[in-house]
């Protein structure tokens, strides 16, 4: 009630029993105090109230007095992370594969940035050996800024220069992984006077990329370079065909 003769003729003729937080053994010993209605439960001392009410009466008596006690809740806090990390379906030993993998992480972790709106400033890129086959263990990792970005491209290209800093002949890899960090919502970010790429012409590629994919089913449309089925994932071989979310996955019939 915004006005405040209204406010005052409801809590006059409103039976306490209509409020939330009053129910019917709180009601009983109210009218026996001859309490009968919201502006005579609101007219009690707190003390009272204390004494003679639960905690949601009591928040409910403050409420009626302009204490609020139950605020709104607050929005969903926004992620800080997006990972993206695999075990290999079989050990890695080249760097064309490991670069894919790379790239095929990179290109998810942006695809998820796009979907909830946000950009990411740092990341990290890391691979390293199997931890119990016997092989000597490394575990290759760098961590840096970069522009604020959910472009796939841009995001592909940092990881695999990253990666191939890291990469070693002669070994073979079991896991990989890239994590983007420090996100921020992308439409809070303020342009750059000079980026390195045409953010405009950036977001319209992404944003026609996600349309095809969202439609099609994930992977339908992918950066050059990343295969649909590649040696290293074949653990999701054994998988049952994708019918409604993948076109390759369809059925041919030839008459």
């Amino acid at each position: 009630f915004s006005d405040l003769d209204v406010r005052r003729e409801a809590f006059a003729t409103m039976p306490i029993n209509e409020i939330w937080g009053i129910g019917r053994a709180s009601q009983a010993k109210l009218n026996n105090l001859g309490i009968f209605t919201v502006e005579h439960f609101a007219a009690l001392p707190s003390a009272s109230v204390r004494k003679l009410m639960t905690v949601t009466g009591q928040r409910t008596h403050a409420e009626l007095n302009g204490v609020s006690c139950l605020p709104l809740a607050l929005a969903p806090s926004q992620r800080q992370t997006v990972a993206v990390t695999r075990m290999f379906g079989r050990l890695v030993e080249t760097w064309e594969d490991l670069r894919e993998a790379l790239a095929a992480h990179a290109s998810r972790a942006a695809e998820k940035c796009r979907n909830h709106g946000l950009v990411a400033t740092a990341m990290v890129v890391f691979f390293h050996t199997h931890p119990h086959n016997g092989d000597p263990w490394y575990h290759g990792q760098r961590s840096f800024e970069i522009e604020p970005t959910s472009d796939s491209f841009a995001l592909i290209r940092q990881a695999v220069q990253a990666g191939r800093s890291m990469w070693r002949t002669n070994t073979r890899y079991a896991k990989a992984g890239v994590i983007l960090l420090d996100l921020q919502s992308a439409t809070d970010m303020p342009r750059d006077l000079l980026p390195t790429a045409d953010p405009v012409r950036s977001e319209k590629l992404m944003a026609a990329l996600d349309a095809v994919n969202n439609r099609f089913g994930n992977g339908t449309l992918r950066p050059g370079g990343i295969r649909q089925v590649t040696p290293w994932s074949t653990r999701a071989a054994n998988r049952s065909p994708r019918y409604t979310t993948r076109l390759s996955d369809l059925m041919e019939v030839q008459a």
